[in-house]
């Protein structure tokens, strides 16, 4: 928590001041799902923004008032940009311009499920190089606990300042939930926390001023823990329930059915669904930091490792489901039989596929000798990525009673609201991950859950 009862430097009084009367200029590093809600909210409540990124494009579109991201609209972006309140820029140089410096670049994980920290390293010491006297310097990318103070100070202490004494340095977990309408980046709580006193306050006044409710820890690494916990919280949760599906499918049980059942209890229940696999840029990715910090003080993660390992397990059920369900209906292999997926996004009504299971279901469908495509209403093509290069150039196939006749069987991956599953209700087979059909009414022989 902030300790009240220090004496002020005229550095943080100054800062302040800035922050009370929204003359801080605010800098936002990295303009994706995090970044730019960010900045859009920096930037309604008034403060100067100017945003960060390497993509020219997220530039472009940002000049031209055209949002990508779902949580700020057209409108809000061309009357933020228009009114001078937001812009955007790729010069790096251009930081030396604003008082707090906000970090939102990625945080992956190395094909051997370690920390990926080399986004925020170099971004680190591009502001080491401009850093100067009062400046606040914010992470809010997810990581391990004692990033912030063992990886980043260091990094920032390089050109001569030192944290505390002559910048401002802390740790704020973002909280973005993709597709969300009920929760906006200024309407969930803020965790906050500071380097030292004085940053623990620069930042705490900071963030209350574009966040309706502002929740102080005693430090960074306590910061950092806590995101780590609310998202082990729900890969741990999700790999019950899909481990549940797998036995209680066994048995003949719906494990819908039996959450749905389950969730009428008024106390000591949380309903979690399973689902075809992980994905998102946080469920299928923070639990390993903590398994990877861990390691420093010879300490298993045992539960946190089990729930990664079932989960990243789905995909294959799924697969060895449609396997299943083509031997039973037409006495048909997977091999040479062609299947579309419905639904490539990772979430229902988004368009963000990082991470997605339906790209790892793609590539085992294809892996197994068939022919498989994907229906979106959200991603009309498939992106490069380094995972997943073979895939790049793929284009959406439009939902028609054509189209869907055409295959062998229909795999629900993901469960879009706009999609018309009335018109996928007459395909031959549909395999359903997310119970998306029953809750249409829209089950029938044909209809397999996995």
């Amino acid at each position: 928590m902030i300790n009240m009862q220090f004496v002020k430097s005229d550095l943080l009084a100054s800062l302040q001041s800035t922050i009370s009367n929204r003359t801080a200029k605010v800098g936002v590093i990295g303009l994706g799902y995090v970044g730019l809600p960010l900045a859009a909210a920096a930037a309604r409540a008034g403060f100067p923004t100017l945003g960060f990124d390497v993509d020219p494009a997220k530039i472009d579109e940002i000049a031209a008032g055209r949002s990508y991201i779902g949580a700020v609209t057209d409108d809000e972006l061309t009357q933020l940009v228009e009114t001078g309140r937001l812009a955007a820029t790729s010069a790096m140089t251009r930081l030396t311009e604003v008082d707090l410096i906000v970090i939102c670049v990625p945080t992956p994980l190395t094909k051997h499920r370690e920390p990926d920290t080399s986004y925020i390293e170099k971004t680190g010491a591009q502001i080491a190089s401009i850093l100067r006297p009062g400046q606040v310097v914010v992470l809010e990318s997810t990581t391990y606990p004692g990033t912030t103070t063992q990886l980043l100070r260091p990094i920032l202490e390089s050109g001569g300042l030192q944290s505390g004494r002559d910048f401002f340095l802390g740790f704020s977990p973002e909280r973005e939930d993709p597709g969300n309408a009920t929760h906006r980046t200024a309407t969930i709580p803020k965790i906050v926390s500071g380097d030292g006193d004085e940053a623990s306050a620069a930042i705490h006044d900071f963030y209350a001023s574009i966040v309706d409710k502002v929740v102080s820890v005693s430090s960074p690494d306590t910061a950092e823990a806590t995101k780590l916990t609310e998202n082990i919280f729900r890969a741990v949760n999700i790999a019950l329930v899909n481990e549940l599906k797998v036995v209680y499918d066994a048995m003949g049980i719906d494990i819908w059915e039996v959450i749905d059942a389950a969730a009428t209890k008024p106390f000591g229940f949380m309903p979690f669904y399973p689902g075809p696999g992980l994905g998102g840029h946080c469920i299928p990715i923070d639990p390993f930091y903590l398994t990877w910090a861990s390691r420093a003080y010879d300490l298993p993660t045992k539960f946190i490792e089990l729930a990664g390992e079932i989960n990243v397990a789905m995909p294959r059920y799924v697969i060895g489901k449609v396997e299943e369900a083509l031997g039973d209906r037409f006495k048909k292999s997977l091999h040479g039989a062609s299947i579309l997926i419905i639904g490539l996004a990772y979430k229902k009504n988004v368009s963000d596929i990082r991470e997605s299971p339906s790209l790892k279901l793609m590539e085992l469908i294809e892996d197994r000798g068939s022919h498989v495509d994907f229906a979106d209403p959200h991603v009309p093509i498939i992106g490069m990525s380094r995972e997943h290069a073979n895939l790049a150039g793929k284009e959406a196939i439009p939902i028609t009673p054509e189209t869907i006749s055409r295959y062998d069987a229909i795999l629900i991956a993901t469960d879009h609201d706009s999609i018309d599953y009335s018109v996928i209700s007459g395909a031959r087979l549909i395999i359903d991950t997310r119970n998306a059909m029953a809750r249409r009414n829209l089950s029938g022989d044909n209809v397999v859950k996995a």
